[in-house]
């Protein structure tokens, strides 16, 4: 006999098991518990699992005919990291459930969604063609995504959830990232004599107050207007010595393919070279879509403003349409004090519910 999970404990669980991304152990022993509770509620689902030992995933597919569409759940089980922990009113890590409330690292980003779709997929008909994939390193670029994209690949695919933190609005779509690392080269003096040497550090920032005003930054009627910003600075050893080399990561969030920004940076005088981290293309789907119109949820007018495994899975599964959708708050996501309100996580399982047993496959 199947046990369905307890949506309110699994979400405390999971938040209780720390999955930086990174950390390939973690998110692997993650998935196994999720996969555990999957297999003890609905026992005919099948399991796939990664064999990549950095980037850990698990397929679950309910038996079908290979020809009939599955309604494909994405959810990523790693998180950032719980900084500055002592100024956290609760225990990152505690999982406490107060104030109608579950807190901790990982509540709305996104672990109460993959709770969400893991209680929806326990209780759907054993019939019904449906996929959940589970992925690791999403907050780092969608790394495990990609290493389960040819599995994705194999079948066919309806349209896709991804329980990212909406309020459990559906969002249509979300900007690309282009992660870029941008190194300037110099020659190394004392620093009491800086004339004798070229300072790499002064010639990244020329090109940074330069990007400002002339990155070719492209706007898009949906998507909004690209950004960059630069994140990470790093650059010599001590003060007395001229810097030889110097070096930034970028974060632009695109609306098309990122040439034009690449080919800037590439372009600029000053710059010795470019390494491209990151390359995730923007996401959108119709707001008409007819499975998008007949959605139990309002539709978001906006596109999010992070990115998703969507990304990556957009050329593995066709025209199929792809909504960002779950429990959670996008502004306590990455946040000190993050948390999910319990009644959004019992909406969400009852709404991807109900796409379920609609699923017409």
């Amino acid at each position: 006999m199947s046990t369905a999970p307890d949506v309110v404990e699994l979400v405390r669980e999971l938040v209780r098991r720390p999955t930086v991304s990174g950390d390939a152990a973690a998110q692997r022993d993650v998935l196994g518990v999720v996969a555990e509770v999957l297999g003890a509620a609905a026992p005919h689902l099948q399991r796939q699992e990664g064999t990549d030992r950095d980037q850990p995933w698990t397929l679950l597919t309910s038996p079908t005919d290979p020809g009939r569409p599955r309604l494909l759940l994405a959810c990523h089980v790693d998180t950032v990291p719980a900084t500055d922990p002592g100024g956290w009113q609760r225990d990152p890590f505690g999982a406490e459930l107060d104030g109608g409330r579950v807190w901790g690292r990982g509540g709305s980003d996104m672990k109460a969604g993959l709770v969400a779709a893991v209680a929806a997929l326990a209780a759907a008909p054993e019939g019904t063609p449906v996929a959940l994939l589970l992925t690791s390193d999403e907050e780092i670029g969608s790394r495990g995504a990609a290493a389960a994209s040819a599995a994705v690949a194999e079948l066919a695919v309806g349209a896709v959830v991804v329980p990212e933190a909406t309020g459990n609005r559906v969002v249509l779509g979300h900007r690309g990232a282009l992660w870029l690392t941008v190194r300037a080269e110099g020659v190394a003096a004392h620093g009491s004599t800086p004339e004798r040497g070229h300072n790499a550090l002064l010639d990244l920032v020329a090109v940074l107050g330069r990007a400002g005003g002339a990155l070719p930054l492209a706007r898009e009627p949906f998507l909004g207007q690209e950004t960059w910003n630069p994140g990470v600075m790093r650059s010599g050893t001590v003060p007395n010595v001229v810097p030889d080399r110097a070096e930034v990561v970028v974060d632009q969030r695109t609306v098309g393919d990122g040439a034009a920004l690449l080919g800037w940076w590439r372009a600029q005088p000053e710059v010795a070279g470019v390494d491209v981290l990151v390359d995730l293309p923007p996401v959108r789907t119709p707001a008409g879509d007819p499975w998008v119109t007949g959605l139990p949820a309002p539709v978001e007018s906006a596109p999010a403003t992070y990115f998703t495994d969507a990304s990556v899975l957009r050329p593995v599964v066709g025209e199929a349409p792809i909504v960002v959708w779950g429990p959670g708050t996008p502004a306590a996501m990455h946040a000190v004090d993050e948390h999910v309100e319990v009644a959004e996580l019992q909406q969400a399982t009852a709404a991807f519910g109900e796409v379920l047993r609609r699923w017409p496959g």
